[in-house]
């Protein structure tokens, strides 16, 4: 187990077990030292998230909407910022989940989560608020990690989950892999569909169409980049990401994160460690999910 700390935030990560490697991005813990923001972006990733409070419920909202608290949930694929805050939680769990996980974790397909969050108990009812209430009773983010494992493990023992179609997995695999690069033809070719077919298919599977799931993993691998490297001229990194130029990207920006690039670097970025794996529903870092 790791941990690292940064002015206002305290976190501790652990090495995803073996077995579940195929569905778990990253596990964090984290806990504020003082009050936590009024307003966390959880950006869109390849990654659904996971996130168990260890004290009060969690505030989240999409922009335009009321605030909805739990004490832990579930959030799809998505394509735009959802609003963290007016929450006093200050401390939680938080995993990055692929999409092949909803359906062997959950029992569901990533498409019946995309574009929402949902209350974890309302997706496994018992063992969910079984998950929280022992987590909330350990002391140390070694023995919540102990908890958390086991109960994943024996989570992913009791299913026997229908199968995404093997193309559907390869085209997310491939779309991932190229950071939304690859056209939505030529991936249908490669897949030996239509592009009608796989687009039919594969938003039914993962919630989000091909070429929308592009945009959001071309602007996973830009906010992930400036978590690293916060210094970078935004004009070079268009180009390098694909952008037509600068003004390109800062309106997939403000569509997406609902700001500037360098509004979010300005508010976001100094609470979020380097880590590009985690899908940030709360500020731990992403490459989000939320």
């Amino acid at each position: 187990m790791t941990g690292s700390a940064h002015a206002t935030t305290s976190y501790a990560t652990r090495p995803v077990h073996p077995a579940l490697r195929p569905y778990v991005g990253d596990v964090i813990g984290y806990a504020y030292n003082a009050d936590p923001p009024d307003l966390h972006r959880g950006l869109p990733s390849r990654y659904l998230t996971l996130v168990v409070t260890l004290d009060d419920p969690l505030g989240v909202a999409w922009p335009g909407s009321p605030v909805e608290k739990y004490d832990a949930l579930v959030g799809g694929l998505h394509s735009t910022a959802v609003q963290i805050g007016q929450t006093p939680s200050r401390a939680g769990v938080q995993l990055s989940l692929a999409p092949a996980a909803a359906r062997v974790l959950f029992g569901l397909p990533p498409g019946e989560l995309a574009s929402a969050v949902v209350g974890l108990d309302d997706v496994l009812g018992r063992p969910a608020r079984e998950l929280t209430e022992h987590l909330r009773a350990e002391a140390s983010w070694s023995t919540r990690f102990d908890v958390l494992e086991d109960m994943l493990l024996r989570w992913l023992g009791a299913r026997r989950p229908s199968a995404a179609r093997p193309e559907l997995d390869w085209a997310w695999q491939r779309l991932c892999a190229s950071s939304g690069a690859i056209g939505v033809q030529e991936l249908a070719t490669e897949v030996g569909w239509s592009r009608r077919h796989l687009t039919d298919r594969f938003t039914s599977e993962f919630g989000l169409p091909p070429k929308v799931a592009s945009r959001v993993l071309r602007f996973e691998r830009v906010t992930s980049y400036l978590r690293g490297h916060p210094r970078t001229r935004l004009s070079e990194l268009s180009a390098a990401a694909g952008y037509a130029d600068q003004s390109h990207l800062t309106r997939e920006f403000r569509a997406i994160a609902g700001c500037s690039p360098r509004q979010w670097m300005t508010e976001e970025l100094p609470s979020l460690p380097g880590n590009p794996q985690v899908a940030a529903i709360v500020p731990a870092s992403s490459a989000g999910s939320h």
